[in-house]
């Protein structure tokens, strides 16, 4: 019996993902555990296998469209199979849906006068009957950028015209102009105009870069942040990891870094400073009563914030395990959006490409970041002697917002010190 293949909910708060691949074509026969599509969420991609053998009856969508969750995707059976029943009320209802060629576009702009539609001039490639067949992704695309639909080559199924195609015709410099009609004639054979130069790449932001740049504008732009700069002495904590690297396996022990080490620190030291543990919610402050710690992680596809919970009631080697979990998900993309949201406070740590310094940008609505940087040798005098040390420094911003500058100092004070002195920390 037919089988509609839905668009699966990848966490609570996702209500649509992306289709970035569909890997078979309408009366293709598909076997139970084989591929049928990739997706993505803003932050995570997912591949979808089949759960059921049978023969690909209808696919509902193209690449590069949005989908609903739970919304029919594409439909499996045997062949010949009536599937009426799984039909959207509408064949494209949930997916990309045909733009009518006489419409206007959200803009008010009339699609006549965009040159998508004409009967005393060329009818556009991708119409039937007069209909355009467009996704709305492909056509808000060719609005913004002015694309001369009569020129585009659909790809999509059915003649329909996606992405793709648009951005195609664009690099094949098919845009309308505000010329008179023989100006811009004259301009859309070629005489007159100027091809762009090839000497650049234009690609299109995935939906992952759209996302932090959203975020980080907000962020600077909504909060007064600040940052302090401090360091402590990091001997003892290097010489704690030497011993671990030394008797780690034998004891059973997590391959605990650096990182991991600092990670410990914060989470304990956070307890005792509420309000570097808070969200600023406009007219409310939330203390929270655990930590959920933020890692900040450089992926393939962009910066990533996945979050250990309860990072405050662990061992060193519990929070080791969970934090390689969680980046080691995060990195391969397979990550839920669950554990992309919910932290109380972030680490971002820059010190292994050299940096000493930065300014890191406050997750919001967190009210602080902690920026770790590399570590330098440095001199200090004991006892009227000049003595090297191994030094790291630390960055912390805070939203003055919701925390002045003094409360901040006092944590970032309290972690060098918790730092420095590692062995105590671990006793308590």
């Amino acid at each position: 019996m037919a089988e509609a293949v839905i668009m699966p909910r990848q966490g609570q708060s996702v209500e649509s993902c992306l289709v970035t691949s569909i890997n078979k074509k309408k009366g293709d026969a598909v076997n139970a555990g084989e591929i049928l599509f990739a997706y993505e969420t803003d932050k995570s991609s997912f591949e979808e296998e089949a759960k059921i053998s049978g023969t690909v009856l209808e696919i509902l969508t193209d690449e590069g469209e949005e989908v609903a969750c739970l919304a029919p995707v594409m439909i499996i059976g045997q062949a010949g199979e009536d599937i009426s029943a799984l039909m959207p009320g509408d064949k494209n209802a949930g997916t990309p849906l045909m733009a009518s060629a006489n419409t206007k576009s959200d803009d008010g702009i009339n699609n006549d006068d965009m040159g998508y539609n004409g009967t005393d001039k060329s009818v556009p490639c991708g119409t039937i009957g007069g209909e355009l067949k467009i996704s709305p992704r492909a056509k808000n695309y060719a609005e913004s950028a002015r694309v001369d639909l009569s020129k585009v080559v659909p790809s999509g199924p059915d003649g329909r015209i996606i992405e793709r195609d648009i951005i195609e015709a664009l690099n094949n410099g098919h845009r309308l102009f505000n010329e008179p009609d023989d100006a811009q004639s004259d301009l859309r054979s070629g005489e007159g105009y100027d091809k762009p130069a090839s000497d650049y790449t234009d690609v299109k932001l995935p939906n992952i870069r759209k996302i932090i740049a959203k975020a980080m504008h907000a962020s600077l732009s909504e909060m007064a942040q600040l940052t302090l700069n401090s360091s402590f002495d990091a001997t003892n904590i290097l010489k704690f990891r030497q011993n671990l690297k030394l008797s780690a396996q034998a004891l059973g022990l997590e391959n605990i870094t650096i990182n991991d080490i600092i990670l410990y620190a914060a989470a304990k030291t956070l307890k005792n400073h509420k309000d570097v543990n808070a969200h600023y919610l406009g007219d409310t402050i939330r203390y929270f009563n655990s930590v959920n710690l933020g890692v900040a992680v450089d992926t393939e596809r962009g910066l990533v914030v996945p979050t250990v919970f309860g990072a405050d009631k662990m061992s060193l080697n519990e929070l080791s395990k969970q934090a390689k979990l969680t980046i080691s998900e995060a990195q391969s993309g397979t990550i839920s959006p669950d554990k992309l949201k919910g932290g109380t406070f972030t680490v971002t740590n820059l010190g292994a490409l050299g940096i000493e310094s930065f300014t890191p940008v406050i997750n919001p609505p967190q009210t602080c970041i902690l920026g770790v940087n590399n570590i330098t040798r440095r001199v200090k005098q004991v006892n009227n002697q000049d003595i090297f040390y191994d030094c790291m420094s630390l960055s912390l911003t805070f939203d003055h917002r919701a925390i002045d500058g003094a409360p901040a100092a006092r944590f970032l004070k309290d972690l060098c010190a918790a730092l420095e002195n590692f062995d105590l920390l671990l006793a308590k």
